[in-house]
């Protein structure tokens, strides 16, 4: 039953329209981790089941994004003086566009487990997304790799470097900016790049230690009353926007800063880690307007948090790695664990469900394939040799798409 819901899940939440074709964004077509998709692998090496590798040059901790035949991912001069957008073919794993996007002058400082590009592009029909924090985002044609239009005046102070992803909405591209300095959600019109709208964050970030008032997390979209909001975690808050007018709706405030983990929403809740040192997970109830702390939490669980990778919500069940290698399994609804184990390693990937089942990457290259369910039950443990492996994977077709620190490998049955 358990990898029935999971494919279930997959089916209703996957894009209805080239589902197994694309991964578009990051964490997939719905942003949420789960995959239209059968026959995946099970076990895999380095040289079993790959049906090619291909070297990246220079260094990102992007997520691969695809479009049918094409494979894109963003990687950058280990100094940050450049940044790049790179085309594999899907099907041979050849290179066929190398487009250096942006010279940067005067780069500043990033963590050593961060890139100069870590948020993961967006891609669609004819065209990429590709955006590098207060570096500069830019729109490329996808055939001939021109770029048709960039911007790089929405600058922040990341401190450690860049890591919010931009997201799709009808003619907008949306991204979060929050550095120690400036805060705000803005969206661009992706014809041509001009701001449509930008909102501040209504918290007052001068009462704070100016580190903590950064942060790193992807915005999603829900559906709730009749209504789609924009939910937005940042430094000290959660909002929620009106995504045609940046219009703020609500918020919940907490303590947290360096939010890193994209939400996710179901069950008539939005499950979010709020902090990254101390992390906690919340569930909170979008319903309402206004300052919504003292009535719409739900429950909260300070156990074993990812401070890095993303949620997973599988019919009834929450699933999570926390940075050392603790997965749990949680309920929806009430918050109560159902088991934790202890996989080993570290984690910044985020979880995908595929095929009935649950893949787990850490940074030593080891996959834990786990069954979802109220059990833990391990199916299969792989590894690919000599490799730091930090970025979230793509699923299409009947591949994994996995990216370590110097490869793009395709993982797929011969």
């Amino acid at each position: 039953m358990a990898i029935l819901a999971c494919f279930l899940a997959a089916l209703f939440l996957a894009a209805p329209a080239d589902g197994e074709e694309t991964w578009p964004q990051f964490r997939g077509p719905q942003g949420n981790g789960h995959a239209d998709a059968a026959g995946l692998p099970l076990k895999w090496s380095d040289h079993d089941n790959v049906v090619w590798k291909t070297p990246i040059h220079d260094l990102g901790w992007s997520s691969p994004v695809i479009w049918k035949d094409a494979v894109w991912v963003t990687t950058a001069t280990i100094d940050g003086h450049q940044e790049f957008a790179v085309c594999i073919d899907r099907a041979s794993g050849k290179i066929v566009l190398d487009v250096k996007v942006f010279d940067t002058e005067k780069p500043e400082h990033v963590a050593t487990s961060n890139s100069y590009a870590s948020p993961t592009p967006v891609i669609e029909a004819g065209r990429l997304y590709a955006h590098y924090g207060t570096y500069g985002t830019a729109c490329l044609d996808t055939v001939s790799g021109k770029i048709l239009w960039s911007r790089r005046d929405f600058n922040c102070d990341h401190h450690e470097g860049p890591g919010s992803s931009p997201m799709l909405w009808g003619e907008l591209l949306i991204f979060n900016v929050d550095g120690r300095d400036v805060q705000y959600v803005v969206a661009l019109d992706k014809a041509t790049g001009k701001t449509v709208w930008k909102t501040k964050r209504s918290i007052d970030y001068g009462q704070y230690p100016e580190n903590t008032r950064k942060a790193f997390c992807t915005p999603i979209l829900i559906d709730w009353g009749g209504r789609q909001q924009l939910v937005s975690p940042g430094a000290k808050a959660i909002m929620g926007y009106d995504p045609g007018s940046g219009k703020e709706l609500w918020k919940v405030r907490y303590d947290g800063w360096s939010v890193t983990p994209r939400p996710v929403f179901g069950r008539g809740l939005i499950f979010l880690v709020n902090d990254y040192e101390r992390p906690e997970l919340w569930a909170i109830r979008p319903g309402g307007t206004g300052d919504l702390t003292d009535s719409h939490v739900a429950w909260k669980d300070a156990k074993a948090a990812p401070s890095r990778p993303s949620l997973l919500l599988i019919d009834d069940l929450l699933y999570m790695v926390s940075a050392t290698g603790i997965a749990s399994c949680v309920e929806a609804e009430t918050g109560r664990v159902v088991w934790r184990e202890r996989m080993g390693g570290n984690y910044s990937a985020s979880p995908v469900c595929a095929d009935g089942r649950i893949y787990f990457f850490n940074h030593e290259g080891t996959a834990t394939v786990i069954q979802p369910g109220r059990k833990y039950a391990v199916l299969a443990v792989n590894k690919l040799d000599g490799d730091d492996l930090m970025a979230s994977p793509a699923v299409a077709g009947k591949a994994l798409f996995v990216r370590t620190r110097t490869n793009l490998y395709r993982i797929e049955k011969p």
